[in-house]
């Protein structure tokens, strides 16, 4: 008869996805990396890919304005310069993802949670990113120019409300 604390003893220096994999008798993650990277070597031989990641983009600019950034104008200046520097990137990767997707035709009636399905929703988060950062600065900036009334008395009969900011210039606006 087993020790009722061999279970224990056995997972000593296992990490959560070993014990995980092992309860359930599954190939782990690491398992399945390395499995695919010795199968994969002979394509790898016949198309090399770069090894290094992309250099990562200097922030250092952005990074300085942000702290003498004043008004939301500002903030929101400096970040749709971030923006617009990061969406090719962005882009490309989304692009890849998508194509990645469509590897065999597989995303044809993709079923919810597939490979191909899933990395067609990772190509729309990638660019998701974009789009809540500029959805955030344009809240922002809607609560300093065009904040909504509080209560109905702050709209008082024949009060007259002042007008809005200027537009600004044309050709100025984000190109997302």
């Amino acid at each position: 008869m087993r020790d009722p604390d061999f279970e224990l003893y056995d997972n000593v220096g296992r990490d959560a996805d070993q014990i995980h994999a092992a309860r359930h008798n599954l190939a782990t993650r690491g398992d399945l990396k390395r499995w695919a990277r010795r199968d994969a070597g002979p394509f790898l031989a016949a198309h090399p890919l770069p090894d290094q990641p992309w250099p990562a983009p200097d922030l250092t600019p952005y990074l300085d304005a942000l702290p003498a950034a004043q008004t939301p104008a500002e903030i929101d200046a400096v970040t749709d310069h971030v923006l617009d520097a990061a969406e090719p990137a962005l882009r490309a990767v989304s692009d890849y993802l998508v194509a990645a997707a469509r590897w065999k035709q597989e995303n044809r009636g993709a079923a919810m949670g597939s490979p191909s399905n899933l990395l067609m929703t990772a190509a729309s988060r990638a660019l998701s990113v974009l789009a809540l950062a500029d959805e955030a600065g344009l809240n922002r900036l809607r609560a300093t120019y065009d904040p909504a009334p509080t209560t109905p008395t702050d709209l008082q009969a024949g009060a007259v409300a002042s007008p809005p900011p200027s537009p600004p210039s044309p050709g100025s606006a984000p190109r997302r």
